[in-house]
């Protein structure tokens, strides 16, 4: 959350002439609720069996980027099967930043809107320490931690292209 999964990934899509996917939205679509309602009326595990079954699906899609939510690699082995089929990236940011930056934007996120900034650093903090060893299992690792500016954001686009260049 917070790390520039969508604005990164709609751009390299965009720069590379791919079609791109934001899974949340894709699940969203299908299902006509946010991922919000979705958690709350049927519950974590159940979404996550929602997530991965579209993960899945929208694998099989040709010349695409996706972008998950930020819990999707961690359940149901998705990372490995994600590391099977394409090319992954981990957006890496720091604690502080993504605290810096969902501290500006947390009103359209329900699961962090009533945190204080301590509250919210600890949040952030305890979910990345069990999340990262998954993450690092990513193809490639990308730092994301300076995306301030339009110009940070092309700079980074151009970068996340040489990242991933030899991978379709």
């Amino acid at each position: 959350m917070g790390a520039g999964k969508t604005t990164l990934g709609r751009l390299l899509a965009e720069t590379m002439q791919l079609s791109f996917i934001d899974l949340d939205h894709f699940i969203e679509n299908r299902y006509s609720k946010s991922v919000g309602q979705l958690f709350q009326e049927r519950g974590e595990d159940e979404f996550r069996r929602i997530e991965t079954n579209m993960l899945r699906e929208v694998s099989l899609f040709e010349n695409i980027v996706i972008s998950t939510g930020g819990g999707t690699p961690v359940f149901y082995d998705n990372m490995t099967y994600m590391n099977r089929m394409g090319l992954t990236v981990y957006l890496r940011v720091s604690v502080k930043e993504l605290a810096n930056r969902l501290n500006k934007a947390k009103s359209g996120r329900p699961l962090i809107r009533d945190k204080s900034e301590e509250e919210l650093e600890k949040f952030i903090s305890e979910t990345l320490s069990r999340r990262e060893p998954v993450y690092l299992s990513s193809k490639r690792i990308f730092s994301a931690e300076e995306l301030d500016s339009p110009t940070d954001i092309q700079s980074a686009v151009v970068n996340l292209l040489k990242c991933c260049e030899g991978h379709g």
